[in-house]
């Protein structure tokens, strides 16, 4: 599993035998003892240079993980605890190219009637979710250089003339940009001041969500998306 564990920089698709033997502490001889094991069963494979990378059988493994895995039942209880705490609605945005889509959303005790629905296709470049995503993909221009630096983005009356919103980036393994998280209400009452104090904990879910999502990836999030 030391071995396995190795391959964890998505930069580095092939390793040597020495490289594998630092990155697990293991000596040379038992690494390569290890390997060949592995390699029976096409966990991993080894190259005509004597590189090694991850076999097929690794990632018949990984997809069985994210088969099984219940995306609404870890995204769920996460929007829930930020509505309550908020008291305010809460929403989990994925992206594909320039729009970006509602995967799920929490309604507070006064949501506004019009809000987006889930599966609703939205513009990337109009409202704070979108924004936040942006900004986490490397969009260039002063203004995502603030968001990148503040961690969050709020915008009031930007998508919907009565609403308002403040949301942060979530990313998962490997710093990947899965979506955001908002937190979203009424402009009467998100005011400026508002927003930036649900700021901090808007982003505390975005983080928690992250860790949570490890294990699924981008391409996965998008494909439950019902437009």
């Amino acid at each position: 599993m030391s071995l396995l564990q190795a391959f964890d920089s998505a930069d580095e698709v092939f390793l040597t035998l020495t490289e594998m033997a630092r990155r697990t502490g293991m000596h040379k001889p038992t690494a390569l003892r290890l390997a060949r094991t592995l390699a029976l069963t096409r966990f991993l494979v080894q190259r005509e240079d004597g590189a090694w990378r991850l076999g097929p059988f690794a990632g018949w493994i990984g997809s069985r993980y994210q088969a099984q895995f219940d995306v609404g039942s870890v995204i769920g209880p996460i929007l829930l605890r930020l509505a309550a705490e908020t008291g305010e609605s809460s929403s989990f945005y994925v992206h594909e190219g320039n729009l970006r889509s509602c995967l799920m959303r929490c309604d507070g005790p006064n949501a506004r009637p019009d809000h987006p629905r889930s599966g609703e296709l939205l513009p990337l470049e109009l409202g704070a979710p979108g924004r936040a995503i942006l900004a986490a993909l490397g969009e260039p221009g002063d203004l995502y250089e603030r968001i990148r630096r503040r961690g969050f983005h709020y915008a009031r009356a930007e998508r919907s003339t009565g609403a308002a919103a403040v949301a942060a980036a979530v990313r998962g393994a490997h710093g990947v940009v899965l979506g955001a998280v908002s937190t979203s209400g009424p402009v009467e009452r998100l005011t400026t001041p508002v927003l930036r104090r649900l700021a901090p904990i808007t982003m505390a879910a975005a983080r928690q969500l992250g860790i949570a999502l490890g294990g699924v990836s981008a391409t996965s999030l998008r494909a439950t998306w019902h437009p």
